[in-house]
Formats: C-alpha cells, sequence, structure tokens
C-alpha cells in the first residue's frame, strides 16, 4: 500500500483525467475484426452496433484499446476484464442454486492496466445515462457513484485477509437487503427474470422431438441455424477434448450424455460473427442440458491495446481461467477445445438462470443503485490480484481519482459519440 501511494508522486491522480485523442480510424478497426468472422454475418454486426449510441459502445472494446494504450497509467497490470461496461455485469445460479450477481462477460479479459477496466465502466455509465435522457447532472452523479463504489470496495477489501477476499461474493438475497423502494424492485424483475431463463425453458423453446424421438434443434435462421451432419462430425470428436479441460466431476457427469445436435446461434451485439455453438446435450433418462460452444479471438487488451498474455497461448483457457480468477463463483461446465481449423473455442452452460437488470426505462435513482453494485463487483474482482494493496493505496480515501475517471469518461464519451456517427455514416 506504501508503494501504491508512492506512485501518486510518479502518475498523479487527477491525471488520469487526460483523455488523449489518437488518430485511429474507428472503422477500420472493426474491419479488422471483421476479417476473421463469418462473413455472412457481418452485416448484422453492424446493423446492432450502429442501432444506437449505447449499443455502438458495448461492441467497441477494441477501439477503446486501442485509445487507453496512449493513455497515462499506473503501471500496475492485474487480470482485467477487458469489457466492464454495465451490460456485462449480471445474474446467475450458483452450483449451489444461489443467485450471484457479477461480471458475466469475458471474452476480452485478458493482464491490462487496472485502470483501463475502471474507465471502461465509468464511460458506460456516462453514455448509458445519455441514451436514458436523464441530463448532464445524472450523467456525472451516476458516474461519480460508479468511481466512488469501485474505490470504496477496493479499500473494504483491504481490510480482509486474502482468504476472505476470495470467499467474498454479491449473492441476490444480500444485495436486495441493502436496497429498498424501486432499486428493489428492480432487483425483484431481475430475480423474476432469471429464474425463468434456465437451461430447461431453452430446451423447451430451442428444440423439438424428432419422429424417432431424438432431440434436435428447431431452425431458425439466422439467429439459430442448423449444422449439417458433416459439420456435426468435426465436432462431435472434440468432446472428450473438452471433457479432458473440466474437473473429475463434471467429466464423470457428462459422460452420461449423448451428444444429439448442434446448431450455429448468433450472440452478441460485439460479438455477431465469432462462431457460437450450442449444443444438446440428452441424458439416460431423456432429460437434457444444452451447452455453448464460443470462439475465443486474441483478446482486444492485446491486439490494440498491447498488453500480451504470456501465460496463455490458447485464448479459450485464457477466457476460462481468467473469468474463475474474476469471478467469484464460475460456471463448472467451463472449460475449451481447439476446433477442427485450428480456432480456438470455450465451453460453459447455456442459460443457467442467467438474468441481467433492464436498463430501458430505468428511472435514475434505481440506476444510480445499479451502477453502485457494478463497480464494488468490479473492486472485488480486481481486489483477487496479489497488486490489489498497492491499487488500493494509490486510490487513497479521497475521492481524486474518482472526480478524475469521471472527467475522463465524460470526454470518452464523446468522442464515442463522434465515433458512431462516423461510422453510421460511412456504412
Amino acid at each position: 500500500m506504501a508503494l501504491g501511494k508512492a506512485l501518486r508522486a510518479e502518475v498523479p491522480r487527477s491525471r488520469h483525467a487526460e483523455h488523449v485523442v489518437t488518430d485511429r480510424d474507428p472503422l477500420a478497426i472493426l474491419q479488422a475484426q471483421n476479417a476473421t468472422r463469418l462473413p455472412e454475418l457481418i452485416d448484422l454486426r453492424m446493423q446492432r452496433m450502429t442501432s444506437n449510441p449505447f449499443a455502438f459502445y458495448r461492441g467497441t472494446a477494441a477501439i477503446m484499446a486501442a485509445d487507453l494504450a496512449d493513455d497515462p497509467h499506473t503501471g500496475i497490470s492485474i487480470v482485467s476484464c477487458g469489457d466492464a461496461h454495465i451490460t456485462n455485469f449480471g445474474l446467475y445460479a450458483s452450483p449451489q442454486r444461489t443467485l450471484l450477481f457479477d461480471l458475466n462477460d469475458f471474452d476480452e479479459a485478458n493482464e491490462a492496466p487496472w485502470e483501463w477496466d475502471v474507465k471502461r465502466l465509468v464511460t458506460s455509465v456516462v453514455v448509458a445515462a445519455r441514451d436514458a435522457g436523464y441530463g448532464e447532472a445524472v450523467e456525472r452523479a451516476t458516474a461519480l457513484t460508479a468511481a466512488r463504489a469501485y474505490r470504496e470496495s477496493m479499500q473494504q477489501m483491504m481490510t480482509l485477509p486474502v482468504i476472505e477476499r476470495f470467499y467474498r461474493s454479491a449473492a441476490i438475497k444480500s444485495l436486495r437487503k441493502r436496497t429498498s423502494g424501486e432499486a428493489r424492485e428492480m432487483i425483484d424483475r431481475a430475480v423474476a427474470q432469471a429464474r425463468k431463463r434456465t437451461s430447461d425453458h431453452a430446451i423447451s423453446r430451442m428444440t423439438e422431438l424428432d419422429a424417432d424421438g431424438v432431440r434436435r434443434f428447431v431452425d431458425a435462421p439466422p439467429l439459430l441455424t442448423r449444422l449439417t451432419d458433416d459439420e456435426q462430425a468435426q465436432l462431435l470428436h472434440l468432446f472428450d477434448d473438452y471433457r479432458s479441460t473440466v474437473s473429475p466431476d463434471i467429466a464423470l457427469l457428462l459422460s452420461q450424455y449423448d451428444i444429439t445436435d448442434i446448431a450455429l446461434r448468433v450472440v452478441g451485439v460485439g460479438s455477431v460473427g465469432t462462431r457460437c455453438y450450442v449444443l444438446v446435450l440428452t441424458g439416460p433418462a431423456g432429460d437434457a442440458l444444452i451447452l455453448q460452444v464460443k470462439e475465443a479471438e486474441t483478446s482486444a487488451l492485446e491486439s490494440w491495446g498491447g498488453h500480451p498474455d504470456a501465460a496463455h497461448s490458447h485464448h479459450g483457457a485464457r477466457v476460462v481461467d481468467n473469468q474463475r480468477i474474476l469471478q467469484a463463483i464460475s460456471d463448472p461446465f467451463l472449460g475449451y477445445i481447439t476446433g477442427p481449423t485450428g480456432r480456438h473455442f470455450y465451453v460453459r452452460q447455456f442459460r443457467d438462470m442467467k438474468g441481467a437488470v433492464e436498463l430501458a426505462g430505468l428511472a435514475p435513482t434505481p440506476f444510480e443503485a445499479y451502477v453502485s453494485e457494478c463497480g464494488s463487483v468490479l473492486g472485488r474482482a480486481h481486489a483477487q490480484s496479489p497488486q490489489a494493496p498497492a491499487m488500493a493505496g494509490y486510490l487513497g480515501s479521497s475521492s481524486v481519482f474518482d472526480h478524475a475517471v469521471v472527467e475522463w469518461s465524460l470526454a470518452y464519451a464523446d468522442q464515442s459519440a463522434r465515433d458512431f456517427r462516423q461510422v453510421t455514416e460511412q456504412l
């Protein structure tokens, strides 16, 4: 902590307000990403991203990483989410069936300066507040709330033994007790949604039994397209490879299932065009389970931010390992494989009580409560790294860093809006 405090002399906390405008073409960065994706889905990706400024911001982790590369930072790199905007937090069930609130997207997770996650989060608060039409005062106030919640979470984590930091999680029951009124209603709606979004619910909506009683996906192109028998055969033999990357109890459980169908599924906003498959697994009593196999590309923090992750040569393993570090409790089905063409993939359970807070139409008060929880959760995730005490020492107990990051985020939200207009006009 003393080392972190001393870093203030080298990189004053107020310097985090400085946004270095770089000479880059936002559309060129997006097109470079598109070059490795399924060509038939590129138009859909760009349509989703240009639907509004917040959707655009969600899909531009690579652009932001390129911009952050030249900004001041402390030089402390940790396991980072890489895309910690406010819609990449949500609800899911633990193996004990407890509902949790945590980070839920790790495609870009990588070693990087810790400040980058904070700026990605706080800027998303500003962009979302503008999209909702809250007004400048609310934009600034809610952004400051998120930054302060992160700093206070880091300070609170430093009062705990490292093992207690590891065990700390955000159970929905505890979160609900800390709120009231509109904020509690917001949580209750998210919980009700999450309890419906189960694997069984997905099975009933996405699959059917064929004439032979075998469970198959129902074609719904372009969002869900069943693979041909030949295409499925190329993936089926990889299932044993996947089982070798999970814990022995999960491997034994999976051995009791047979894969009965595979489909290509379109996911996300910025992720559209990456190869993502869903698998129906049928058990001995006809019960079914759906797994998702998603392509893992090079993290934007490496490809555009210039921070390679020397610990991983497999991007699927990178996503899985970093998710386990950053989340309090992770999906026990997490694993990874290398595809037939050498592409990297990670595997997870599909829709295990996964839910999200619906931001559209949310009033300012519950929105502020939500972004505060996001800031706290990000602090908990960063506190798992050994460098966390230095980060906490650097942050200190004052609001200097909070205000600096808010100023940076307001400026970057303006930059993102300009990028949105430029890309929309060029398409």
